[in-house]
């Protein structure tokens, strides 16, 4: 039993006590008043039973979220505890100079002393540049 519904048992007691005419207005209109406060004293114990149910269920929630975190987050990191690399950090995008053809690679198998060339236009995507030590003649 909550301290409320203590506290009405109590005022009801008192009522009890002062022998109050339930046929009279005033009489009526206490005895009224106590019913109501008695009814809302349980609702709130059936609230608080219900507060209580939930919570204990959202920290069950929240555990169990917790178990899946460390499961999801352990699979991505290795033994150093670093995060594995994102495959999408291999992949460079470029773009051909001559027809604007957008291209991805990856870089770990980029070979720099082949000539690639471009799939839409045909021409090389690296088109060679004279030497900046001025080996080549103009």
């Amino acid at each position: 039993m909550s301290n409320l519904s203590d506290r009405v048992s109590y005022l009801k007691g008192l009522a009890e006590g002062l022998k109050l005419d339930t046929d009279k207005n005033e009489g009526k209109l206490i005895d009224k008043m106590l019913e109501l406060l008695s009814d809302m004293a349980a609702e709130m114990d059936e609230l608080r039973e219900d507060h209580e149910d939930l919570s204990d269920f959202v920290e069950s929630i929240d555990a169990d979220l917790s178990d899946l975190e460390d499961v999801i987050y352990d699979d991505e990191e290795d033994e150093d505890g670093e995060e594995d690399e994102d495959e999408d950090d291999n992949l460079v995008e470029y773009t051909c100079p001559h027809c604007g053809e957008e291209m991805t690679f990856e870089a770990d198998s980029f070979d720099f002393d082949e000539d690639y060339l471009c799939p839409n236009c045909h021409q090389p995507l690296f088109p060679e540049t004279p030497d900046e030590d001025g080996d080549d003649e103009e």
